[in-house]
């Protein structure tokens, strides 16, 4: 029989091809980065356009082929080569889909798809009803199937190319172009190992050019147009998903920092806003007892907590592991002010996760100001001030940003800055503070107190910079110095200016966690040759707050070496009242607030109970902040007798000492 094709169709058939291949690239890019539903829904579009295309090609080259006889087909294996390639793709995505594949996995699906691709087009010719017998050249049918087969294995080692390579959009139509070329290349050499042996009923009817079958026009329309929608699914699917990967947060389900900086960068320059910024306060503890997982969990519930409070004008994200911001328009920092106290209320109830019974406190900070054209990193930066001096404060609170905050913050994060370099620069130097005996009228021992001389700040008292200190780690070269220094100097008043008397040093309780104190204590006193007993070490109460037994058994040490150990601030922090009796100590120092309205009878009772408790457990007491002559009357009725304070003499270079001690010996001689 002789047979044309209409040029018009066959081109039409090989820009589908071409065009459902790019998309099914596209979407090919999506499936083994997906996760959960979202891979399956890949997984379905990729295998309908993929499918469909290929269907939708075939049965368009079937169009452009004029035979010259009336050709009808059967509904249901027509119905049955779309599914056959549609299904052949999915179970060659599905082979294909996992992210480790080698060459065999990409071969086998390829062979599957092929199959699937060569089952459509023959299922396809078997559906043709016409006035024909359909005889096959076995040479070009065996060429039509190796090129299915090569075609299948090219299309998925693109695949698995591109899916690693979302944007090379020109590399992409360049792979498309190949494959749609290919997959067009088998169909019509298929049709070329076809030949169809006419029956006698056509030739009777003679060479008349029949119309295209209206069920295959409508039906390779329809898959166009279905190839059309899933694309577009896919593109509104993927932007959606893409948007909500983009701007929330996947564990708490809140907007997420990148929604936040959306959000600014909508705003008007000038409107007023007003921010809350929310840390928890014990949420690294529960992620390294309990585990990231318990960790997740617990964000989980605590973003639920706060998306209750979310409302059309303040919105909430998470901007950090455990850091989240409200953002209100209502800018009026009362309302601020009663939205934290709330969410403070609401957090601080018990938690349950997986089965814990889990507590957490916030910090919160709260700011107000204007969108500026600098951006918004200011106006978060003074909340953030304010969220850190609240937890400087003990957490679980909310703090107001003023201007004086920032002022001090902005000293603090200088003084940080400089402090490595005050060491090295050799920027510290100690003052000594007399203590004295009342009852023997005499010279009890010096305490040294460090001092920073910044270059721009002028002389840093030690309140500041210890805490930096700290936080930062430097607090035990600072100590190192101090003992080198106050050991150095002690040996020089003893030896060379006459003065016997020890000097005691102040010890941060960070140096116990270190380790490093009974080291840093011994290579001081033998760099410097002092005797132990010239030394004494002041600790505070809130050391108490961590291991007791390994501070006790640190303190034994430095007593073996034969320093001196004392409590100073006794009474205002951690009560430790209860260990007196296991702590190895010497002394303890009554803090100025007990010498402050020290006539009031209350703090006359108070220190007269601490004073015949230490006489009990045979320990000096000394009182601080001593600074007028009826302090020192109170305190010798009490039974108190060595005192320090500004009454003997504010602290004093180590140059100034000599001469302090002389005129206080001539003052006591008249």
């Amino acid at each position: 029989m002789n047979a044309d094709y209409n040029i018009f169709l066959v081109a039409i058939s090989i820009i589908i091809a071409i065009t459902a291949s790019y998309s099914a690239l596209n979407i090919a890019a999506k499936i083994s980065n997906a996760e959960g539903k979202s891979k399956l829904f890949w997984l379905i579009a990729g295998s309908i356009v993929m499918g469909a295309g290929v269907w939708s090609m075939h049965f368009i080259g079937m169009l452009a082929y004029r035979s010259h006889s009336m050709v009808d087909y059967d509904v249901l294996i027509t119905i049955l080569s779309m599914l056959a390639s549609v299904f052949s793709s999915f179970l060659a995505f599905f082979i294909t889909m996992p992210k480790a594949i080698n060459k065999w996995k990409i071969a086998c699906g390829g062979g599957v798809m092929g199959a699937g691709i060569v089952t459509m087009h023959y299922l396809g010719m078997k559906a043709m009803i016409m006035d024909a017998e359909m005889m096959y050249d076995p040479g070009l049918v065996t060429l039509s199937v190796v090129i299915a087969l090569c075609a299948s294995y090219a299309a998925l080692l693109l695949f698995v190319r591109f899916r690693h390579d979302a944007s090379s959009t020109w590399l992409k139509w360049g792979a498309a172009i190949i494959m749609g070329i290919a997959i067009s290349g088998m169909h019509y050499t298929a049709m070329s190992a076809t030949t169809f042996q006419m029956t006698e009923s056509h030739v009777s009817h003679g060479g008349t050019d029949y119309a295209p079958d209206t069920f295959l026009l409508f039906g390779v329309i329809g898959t166009i147009f279905l190839i059309i929608m899933v694309s577009w699914v896919a593109m509104f699917f993927d932007r959606f998903v893409l948007e909500k990967m983009a701007f929330q947060d996947n564990v708490t389900g809140l907007a997420n920092r990148n929604e936040m900086i959306r959000y600014f960068r909508k705003q008007p320059i000038g409107k007023k806003i007003a921010v809350l910024f929310l840390d928890l306060d014990q949420f690294k503890a529960i992620n390294d007892t309990l585990g990231h997982e318990i960790g997740d969990l617990l964000l989980m519930e605590v973003g639920a907590i706060l998306r209750k409070f979310e409302s059309h004008s303040l919105r909430a994200y998470r901007i950090g592991g455990d850091e989240f911001l409200f953002i209100s328009e209502y800018a009026e920092v009362p309302w601020m002010e009663k939205i934290a106290d709330d969410i403070l209320k609401e957090i601080n109830l018990p938690i349950r996760v997986d089965g814990n019974e889990l507590y957490v406190t916030g910090s919160i900070g709260i700011a107000e100001g204007t969108i500026s054209d600098v951006g918004h990193t200011k106006l978060l930066r003074t909340a953030d001030t304010a969220m850190y001096i609240a937890k400087r404060k003990g957490k679980n609170q909310y703090c107001v940003y003023t201007e004086e905050m920032g002022v001090k913050e902005v000293r603090r994060m200088e003084l940080e800055k400089d402090l490595p370099r005050a060491l090295e620069d050799d920027q510290f130097h100690l003052e000594y503070q007399p203590k004295w005996n009342v009852k023997t009228n005499s010279l009890y021992g010096f305490e040294a107190l460090i001092r920073w001389d910044h270059p721009r700040l002028g002389v840093v008292p030690p309140i500041e910079f210890i805490p930096v200190a700290e936080e930062n780690g430097i607090i035990v070269s600072v100590t190192k110095w101090t003992l080198e220094t106050a050991c150095k100097q002690c040996y020089e008043w003893s030896t060379h200016q006459g003065l016997n008397q020890p000097v005691a040093v102040n010890v941060s309780p960070s140096l116990f966690q270190t380790g490093t104190l009974y080291e840093l204590i011994k290579h001081a006193l033998d760099q410097s040759t002092l005797d132990p007993d010239k030394l004494e070490i002041e600790i505070t109460e809130s050391m108490m707050l961590h291991d007791v037994e390994d501070i006790i058994r640190q303190l034994n040490r430095i007593r073996q070496l034969g320093v001196k150990v004392s409590m100073d601030d006794f009474g205002t922090g951690y009560s430790s009242i209860g260990l007196l009796d296991t702590l190895p100590i010497n002394a303890v120092k009554l803090d100025r607030i007990f010498t402050q309205d020290i006539e009031k009878p209350s703090k006359q009772a108070i220190i007269q109970a601490i004073i015949v408790l230490a006489e009990s457990l045979d320990l000096d007491v000394v009182a601080e902040g001593v600074e007028l002559e009826k302090d020192i009357d109170y305190l010798m009725k009490l039974g108190c007798f060595v005192m320090q304070g500004y009454y003997y003499s504010k602290p004093m270079k180590f140059e100034h000492i000599d001469e302090w001690a002389s005129q206080r010996e001539a003052s006591l001689i008249k």
